[in-house]
C-alpha cells in the first residue's frame, strides 16, 4: 500500500491511514495489509502501525475481524472534496480532435446499420479460443524477453503466403510488418514520411480516420475527387508527398479503381518520387467479379505500402493489421515501432499464424462472404426502389451507399446516417452488425422517415 507519511510515528502513521480513508484512496470495505507487512512496506516498526490500526478502530473509522483481518469502516464523516489542482495544460495549437464514440462504448441502435462493423456471431470463437489458449500456455514460463517490433515470424509467414492466394500479391515474410491495425500502420508510416506542412493527397470524399490522422500529424491534407472509376489521378496535386487511395472498394462510394486509373498512379507516383498507401479496404468480401489486381501486385517501382486488417475478416478486438513494405522502408518502419509501442502480443499474434495456416480464416471469410452478400442483395434492391435515392453500385464491403435524387427531407430523422457523396448528400448503411431478421423492418422505418 502505497502512503506517503511525515515521520516514523504512531501519529505519523494515523494521520496518513486517515487522510486515505477521508478522500475515499481506502474505501469502504478494503482489507488493510497486518502491521507486520505494512510496517515493512513504510519502514516504520510494527508497533507504530498497531497503534495507529488501534486508534482509528476507536475512532470508528477501522472495524477489526478476529481471524479475517482490519477492514475499513463506511466513513463517520463525509468525505474531503478533492484539492483543486492547477490545469495549464492544454494541447498544441491547432490540435482540434477528441476522442469519438466507438461501437463499444454507444448503446447499439434497434436498426444497426453503423459502418464498419462486423457480425460477431459469425466468428469462429470456439476455434480462436482454443488457438489462443494454446498459445498462452506454451508462453507461461518462456523468457522475459521483448519480441521483433517487425512482428512474430511465423505471423509474418502466414500472412504473405494468405496474400498470395487470397490477393494474387506475391510477397516475403521479410516484406511484412504486423501493426495494431490499418490505422497504426498508417501513423508509422507517417511518421517515417512525412514532415510537417507535407502534402497528402486523399480521396474526396474519403475515409475520415485517415484524413485526420495524417492531418494530426502536420500533413495538409488535400482532397482529390472521385468518380465511377475511382481516384481522378489527373486532379493529384503536383507536390503531394504521399497518396492515400482505397482501391479495391472506395470509401464511402464503392468505387473500383480502374485498371488503366491504377497504371496512371503507379506512373504519376513514379514522376513524382511520391509513396502510395493501398488500403485494401473490406477487399475480403467481394460479391461480384474477382477483383482487379492490388497496386502492390503492379507496382514495379518499390512505390506502393500495401495496408491491410483483420478487423473486418475477423473482428475488430483482434487488433491486428500489417503492411507490406519496400525494402528501402522496412529499417525506419521497424524503429518507429520500436519508438512507439515497441511490439505486438505474441500469442496473440501466434495463435493468429495458425488460425490462417490451418484454413481457419478462409473458411471463416467463406462463409461471411456468403451471408453478408444475402443482406447486401436485401439492402440495394429495397432502397432501389425509393424514389428519393440513387443506389450507387457495389460489389464489395460491408455497407451500401445511396445519394439523393434532390434534396434532403426538412427535418429529416437519418442524420446519423448521412454522409456526404462529394457536392450531393447521401446514406451510408452498414449491414455487418444489423441482426438480418430486422433489415426489412428497418428499410420500411427509413421509407417512413423519407
Amino acid at each position: 500500500m502505497d502512503l506517503v507519511i511525515d515521520g516514523h510515528t504512531t501519529a505519523a502513521v494515523y494521520k496518513a491511514l486517515r487522510a486515505a480513508i477521508a478522500e475515499g484512496r481506502l474505501p469502504a470495505g478494503h482489507r488493510l495489509p497486518a502491521s507486520r507487512a505494512l510496517a515493512a512496506d513504510l519502514g516504520v516498526s510494527r508497533g507504530s502501525v498497531a497503534g495507529a490500526y488501534e486508534r482509528l478502530v476507536a475512532e470508528g473509522h477501522l472495524t477489526a475481524r478476529v481471524g479475517a483481518g482490519t477492514f475499513v469502516a463506511a466513513a463517520r464523516t463525509p468525505r474531503q472534496p478533492p484539492r483543486s489542482v492547477p490545469d495549464p495544460l492544454r494541447p498544441r495549437a491547432g490540435w482540434s480532435f477528441e476522442p469519438l464514440p466507438t461501437s463499444g462504448t454507444e448503446d447499439p441502435p434497434r436498426y444497426d446499420f453503423r459502418v464498419g462493423i462486423p457480425d460477431a456471431s459469425l466468428f469462429p470463437f470456439d476455434t480462436w479460443r482454443r488457438m489462443v489458449g494454446a498459445e498462452l500456455r506454451l508462453r507461461a514460463n518462456g523468457p522475459g524477453t521483448y519480441p521483433d517490433p517487425y512482428g512474430h515470424p511465423a505471423l509474418r509467414a502466414a500472412i504473405a503466403r494468405y496474400l498470395g492466394y487470397a490477393r494474387a500479391v506475391r510477397a516475403t515474410a521479410d516484406d511484412v510488418l504486423v501493426t495494431n491495425g490499418a490505422q497504426h500502420a498508417f501513423d508509422l508510416i507517417g511518421r517515417v514520411l512525412l514532415r510537417p506542412g507535407d502534402v497528402v493527397a486523399m480521396e474526396d470524399p474519403g475515409y475520415p480516420p485517415a484524413r485526420d490522422l495524417f492531418t494530426s500529424l502536420g500533413a495538409r491534407v488535400v482532397g482529390v475527387p472521385v468518380d465511377a472509376d475511382g481516384l481522378v489521378v489527373d486532379a493529384l496535386p503536383a507536390q503531394a508527398r504521399l497518396v492515400y487511395v482505397t482501391p479495391s472498394h472506395q470509401f464511402p462510394l464503392g468505387a473500383v479503381l480502374s485498371l488503366d486509373r491504377r497504371q496512371q498512379l503507379l506512373d504519376w507516383a513514379r514522376r513524382r518520387q511520391s509513396a502510395i498507401v493501398e488500403d485494401d479496404y473490406d477487399s475480403e468480401f467481394r460479391f461480384g467479379s474477382r477483383p482487379l489486381e492490388p497496386l502492390r501486385a503492379m507496382d514495379r517501382y518499390g512505390r506502393v505500402l500495401y495496408v491491410g486488417t483483420f478487423a473486418k475478416s475477423m473482428l475488430p478486438t483482434i487488433r491486428t493489421g500489417f503492411v507490406l513494405t519496400p525494402p528501402g522502408l522496412r529499417p525506419a518502419l521497424a524503429a518507429a515501432r520500436q519508438l512507439g509501442d515497441g511490439h505486438g502480443q505474441v500469442a496473440m499474434q501466434a495463435a493468429l499464424a495458425r488460425f490462417i495456416d490451418e484454413g481457419q480464416l478462409a473458411r471463416h471469410v467463406r462463409r461471411a462472404r456468403r451471408e453478408y452478400a444475402a443482406r447486401h442483395a436485401r439492402i440495394v434492391a429495397t432502397l432501389s426502389k425509393f424514389r428519393q435515392l440513387t443506389v450507387l453500385p457495389s460489389a464489395a464491403g460491408l455497407h451500401v451507399t445511396a445519394l439523393f435524387s434532390s434534396d434532403v427531407p426538412e427535418n429529416s430523422e437519418t442524420e446519423n446516417l448521412l454522409q456526404y457523396g462529394g457536392d450531393r448528400p447521401g446514406l451510408v448503411l452498414g449491414f455487418g452488425a444489423v441482426d438480418p431478421l430486422l433489415i426489412d423492418e428497418g428499410l420500411a422505418d427509413l421509407a417512413a422517415r423519407l
